[in-house]
């Protein structure tokens, strides 16, 4: 078995474009949501906020990005920041040693799918061009970008909803340590489509403070009232530790575990046991205890049902209060991205020894378990090991743990 390191890191957020940015404004502690204008154009919608991504600037030749859509767009540039970040040459890159994994929820609903839509509403094929399904499939993000970079290895797509982007790191994580390839290109993009607005607003699940953006969402808080949907990329260039010390590459952290698992109970309910029990695959895969985790990047999305089931199931593997944050509180849930962007953020907590406390969090719902939950301001934490969880729609759970080196 082969040990797996990050060398590279690029994203795209509401929080800023640049890892310096995102950092950094993830201590000023202040969200990213706002109210949306537009979203009042749709009858029956009841929350009207989102967290949108700032400061984007695409400098994709146009021969790549007529294939993309917006969340293919994010996932290419902070991917190309990765791979420039990582100092990666073309012969690595293009000689089938370098792979791609990537989380998309599903491809591009603004510029892809809707054309479909409205080609079969209007029995119109004009709306329909040779790009048309390139930019809506499913695969879209990682596709477009082993184009950019003319990747021969593998190329996974990473379909599970909110778990996306951390699927995608998990699968770019055990292709290396297993000697399927060297270097994998991975991580997670979406785009605030009304329709993923609408999708947690039938469920009752999507933040009402319409008028108050800033205090929401609120993860573990008594008062909470639901998710906001973000957007955004993030991407992690993973490498063969042996490899990336030869050619002398900066080191930000070692990928020590991974874990995942299915309920098999409900499409949309959260599950305690199977999510604590993805906690223990990700804890054996490191081969650590969990007193070694000094720190949790919570899925924390801010519903009532999520909310408390994670906290109960951290409880139950943890045993003790551990610290954890959602970093959900900042950027809204960007879905498929989540897992990227909050692996990716929770690496730059550990390398800062600042990590990040919740947003909106004035009184813990008692309702949830007994952990040390990080609130008010920033806290240096004593340790180097980390864990970042994600859950999705299909009861898939993923959990992440990361070394700081």
């Amino acid at each position: 078995m082969k040990r797996v390191v990050v060398t590279g890191m690029g994203i795209v957020s509401g929080l800023g474009s640049s890892v310096k940015e995102a950092f950094e404004r993830l201590h000023i502690a202040k969200n990213c949501v706002q109210y949306s204008p537009k979203l009042e154009e749709y009858k029956g919608l009841n929350t009207k906020l989102i967290a949108p991504v700032s400061g984007f600037n695409c400098n994709i030749d146009r021969k790549f990005t007529r294939t993309m859509g917006k969340a293919a767009l994010y996932g290419a540039v902070s991917a190309q920041d990765a791979v420039q970040d990582a100092g990666l040459g073309q012969d690595i890159l293009t000689n089938g040693q370098t792979g791609v994994a990537y989380g998309s929820s599903v491809g591009a609903m603004e510029r892809g799918v809707s054309d479909f839509v409205r080609s079969d509403i209007e029995k119109d094929c004009s709306y329909i061009t040779a790009c048309t399904f390139p930019i809506a499939m499913s695969h879209t993000a990682a596709a477009n970008i082993s184009l950019l970079f003319n990747t021969a290895g593998r190329c996974y797509n990473a379909s599970v909803a909110c778990a996306s982007g951390a699927m995608a790191i998990g699968m770019a994580y055990e292709a290396i340590k297993n000697e399927v390839q060297t270097v994998m290109i991975a991580g997670g993009a979406e785009e605030a489509h009304f329709t993923m607005v609408e999708t947690f607003d039938v469920l009752f699940s999507a933040s009402l403070k319409n008028s108050t953006p800033e205090l929401t969402p609120s993860p573990f808080d008594v008062e909470r009232d639901g998710i906001v949907v973000g957007e955004g990329a993030a991407t992690l260039v993973l490498e063969e530790y042996e490899h990336a010390k030869k050619r002398g590459a900066k080191i930000y952290a070692e990928v020590l575990g991974f874990g995942t698992n299915t309920d098999g109970k409900h499409i949309t309910s959260p599950n305690r046991a199977t999510q604590g029990k993805c906690f223990e695959l990700a804890l054996q895969d490191a081969n650590i205890n969990a007193d070694d985790i000094c720190y949790i990047n919570a899925h924390g999305t801010g519903t009532t049902s999520g909310d408390i089931c994670e906290s109960l199931a951290v409880a139950d593997v943890f045993k003790r209060a551990v610290p954890i944050s959602s970093i959900k509180s900042y950027t809204g849930h960007t879905l498929a991205a989540s897992g990227a962007i909050e692996a990716l953020l929770t690496i730059e907590m550990a390398r800062n020894n600042l990590f990040c406390p919740t947003l909106n969090l004035n009184e813990v719902d008692s309702a949830c378990a007994d952990l040390d939950y990080i609130k008010g301001e920033g806290r240096e934490i004593k340790g180097n090991i980390v864990m970042s969880n994600n859950f999705a729609f299909g009861g898939v759970n993923t959990s992440l743990i990361f070394k700081e080196v």
